[in-house]
């Protein structure tokens, strides 16, 4: 083990010596490759996370906007139960029976088939 550590620590003391030994030939990339290279980040970038974010987003807003009494629903903490009253940013679900909770329509992860709850 220290053998080991003994070698990282001389390749970590070198890497920045190879740094400046390099010669200073033809220096990097060009203008338009550097303008290529960005263009292409922001696409991945846009392609693997800000795209996909918003599209999830847009159907959690039609998800919450379709909420109606006597939907049944999972709640994010995995709470499932079925829609007694519905307001503007709160609905009280009915957990079990008689027993009534009001959450915010943010906190929905998903409606479920009708009957789905009979069957739990």
């Amino acid at each position: 083990m220290n053998a080991v550590k003994t070698m990282l620590a001389t390749l970590l003391a070198v890497i920045p010596g190879l740094a400046f030994a390099q010669e200073g030939g033809a220096g990097g990339m060009s203008i338009i490759g550097q303008v290529i290279f960005f263009g292409g980040f922001i696409l991945i970038f846009y392609l693997l996370i800000w795209r996909p974010q918003s599209k999830r987003a847009k159907e959690h807003k039609n998800l919450m906007s379709g909420l109606n009494k006597g939907d049944e629903i999972v709640m994010g903490g995995g709470m499932a139960g079925r829609i007694t009253r519905v307001s503007d940013d709160f609905i009280v679900v009915e957990i079990a029976d008689g027993v009534e909770v009001k959450v915010q329509k943010v906190a929905v992860a998903a409606a479920l088939p009708k009957g789905t709850l009979k069957d739990i």
